[in-house]
């Protein structure tokens, strides 16, 4: 009887906030054999994963290259250190920026995302590119 009540009121449920689940954003700075920035979007379970060879756009006009990589373990996120010599990746790995991102639209080849961190903030844009004949590189700007 409470349920029904609740439903036809659009009351959330008991258990229930009526809020959707913040989703984690991070960018780490990554001093590898190449200084980049590795964004970090969670889809899912995992962090699904671009490399953006120069600083990430702050300002409206502003144009990055990202290049997609494999999908990491949400543990990774916030994950800042040292990657030892002779490792994948070797080098220093700092958090740059983090936060939460509400996801406005996503696609196979754009997606178009609501940033909430410290240093990034509002609209950002994902969107597929054909440059190489690569199905890896996008472009990241703000919107």
């Amino acid at each position: 009887m409470i349920n029904e009540y609740s439903e036809k009121r659009g009351i959330p449920k008991p258990g229930k906030k009526g809020r959707k689940r913040e989703l984690i954003y991070s960018i780490q700075k990554h001093s590898a054999t190449h200084l980049h920035y590795d964004l970090r979007l969670q889809k899912g379970r995992v962090l699904k994963s671009w490399a953006i060879p120069k600083e990430p756009p702050v300002k409206l006009g502003e144009k990055r290259l990202a290049v997609e990589v494999e999908d990491h373990p949400l543990s990774y996120a916030f994950w800042h250190g040292i990657i030892p010599k002779g490792s994948y990746g070797a080098g220093k790995v700092e958090v740059w920026d983090r936060g939460t991102y509400e996801p406005i639209e996503q696609g196979k080849d754009k997606w178009v995302i609501k940033i909430n961190g410290k240093k990034l903030k509002g609209e950002y844009v994902l969107v597929r590119t054909k440059l190489n004949n690569s199905k890896k590189n996008w472009l990241f700007f703000k919107r």
